[in-house]
């Protein structure tokens, strides 16, 4: 049922995992990234975008901090290794020229609110009836069914409603929101997974079927267990940013930036008794009256008193030390630190730098490529790869409409009214 890829095949190069694969990606923000999962790893993807463009286009950054439709850094990195179209989903000819491609996709992703898809004539079962193996997967803020099925939303209502963004910031202030679309991301990803298990059932029994991820139900999945401890403690859980929850454990300042450090309360005593020896070798003043019977006793690390001495004590000595050393130096002591990185540690992360992580993507404004962030993982026989950058609005319709059997003349005239 899979289709072949319209990318030039060398033959030196090792078959892509997906190869062969065709996907609409009909989505927006909240499931671009899941098309792109697919088209990294070798999926022919089509993104249908309107005449003006995808909302993401106009979302910053922007490269060099100016707007424009061809200029936003997330639109690039979320629509890598895609082939783009235009396409006015809201007329006869549009729809036309949709169920043409779903004739020849395997997937189709799509992000409208519950029965918008529907009432463009244009949903799962209209159609499975053109394809009987296609698969759909509607990615929606609360899934196609239920009291808020037609509920505006963004990512930050996700992370609300989902109950992630009570848990982020600092206690003594209101929630705040987690850098970057993480709820979007966390429903494109799970869009991914539901998707490729779909899609792997298809491949044997030659029936699709319709797959709704709501970004809701994604995001409460991320609260680790936060649930558990309320149904079986009856505890709320709290954010503790910037706080220390116990004596030797949380965020303390080095040289360099910032280091997490567990050194102490529930589940860590085992690293007590390491951690006062580490910080005896480095001869730091006060440190033997850690060793005393009371810091054993997860109460009084949880008192004032004990935090603020282990602060007091601890903060002036790793002051003078870098995060690289704190980080290292604990590791050999198995003890768990870890460096609070910005994103420009990152770059000179010698393990990502290791693993070659980062990948150079070219980009039509610029003379050299951009940095991105690659896989997170390593496929030894079918290697993930970014086959293109993410398209230009509307740069493949002559060659993706041509395969519908659209001419030159018929693709002007679809321009001029508004459909392509």
């Amino acid at each position: 049922m899979a289709n072949a890829a319209s990318a030039p095949i060398d033959i030196d190069t090792p078959p892509a995992a997906l190869e062969g694969l065709r996907v609409l990606d009909l989505s927006g923000a909240m499931g671009n990234y899941c098309g792109k999962m697919f088209a990294d790893m070798g999926a022919d993807v089509i993104l249908v975008e309107p005449p003006r463009g995808t909302r993401l286009r106009f979302e910053p950054p922007f490269l060099g901090d100016v707007a424009g439709s061809e200029r936003s850094l997330a639109y690039a990195y979320h629509n890598t290794s895609k082939r783009g179209v235009t396409l006015n989903l809201d007329t006869t000819d549009g729809q036309h020229l949709l169920r043409k491609l779903v004739a020849t996709a395997d997937l189709v992703i799509e992000t409208e609110k519950p029965g918008v898809m529907q009432a463009r004539g244009l949903g799962y079962k209209a159609l499975s009836d053109i394809r009987p193996g296609v698969v759909v997967v509607s990615i929606t803020p609360f899934g196609q069914s239920g009291p808020y099925a037609q509920y505006e939303s963004e990512d930050l209502i996700g992370l609300a409603l989902g109950g992630l963004l009570y848990l982020g910031g600092y206690p003594d202030a209101a929630p705040t929101r987690v850098y970057g679309n993480q709820a979007y991301l966390c429903a494109s990803i799970y869009g991914a997974v539901g998707a490729l298990l779909a899609v792997l059932e298809a491949e044997s029994s030659g029936t699709g079927q319709h797959v709704d991820v709501s970004m809701q139900e994604c995001v409460v999945l991320a609260l680790e267990n936060a649930v558990q401890f309320y149904d079986l403690e009856g505890t709320v859980r709290k954010r503790y940013t910037g706080e220390q929850r116990f004596a030797g454990t949380g965020s303390f300042e080095c040289k360099d930036g910032y280091v997490y450090l567990m050194a102490g309360g529930i589940g860590a005593n085992m690293f007590w008794a390491r951690s006062v020896d580490w910080l005896s070798d480095e001869k730091i003043p006060g440190v033997e009256r850690l060793r005393g019977e009371e810091w054993t006793k997860v109460d009084f690390l949880k008192s004032n008193e004990a935090k603020q001495y282990f602060r007091e004590m601890f903060v002036p000595w790793s002051k003078t030390k870098t995060k690289a050393y704190l980080y290292h130096e604990g590791q050999r002591r198995h003890i768990p630190i870890a460096a609070i990185n910005a994103p420009v540690d990152l770059l000179d992360n010698k393990q990502l730098q290791h693993r070659k992580h980062f990948v150079e993507v070219m980009h039509h404004l610029r003379d050299k490529p951009m940095v991105m962030p690659g896989a997170p993982y390593k496929l030894s026989e079918t290697p993930w790869c970014i086959q293109r950058p993410a398209p230009r609005l509307g740069e493949h319709n002559a060659e993706i409409y041509a395969e519908c059997g659209v001419n030159s003349a018929d693709l002007q005239r679809l321009a001029s009214a508004g459909v392509v």
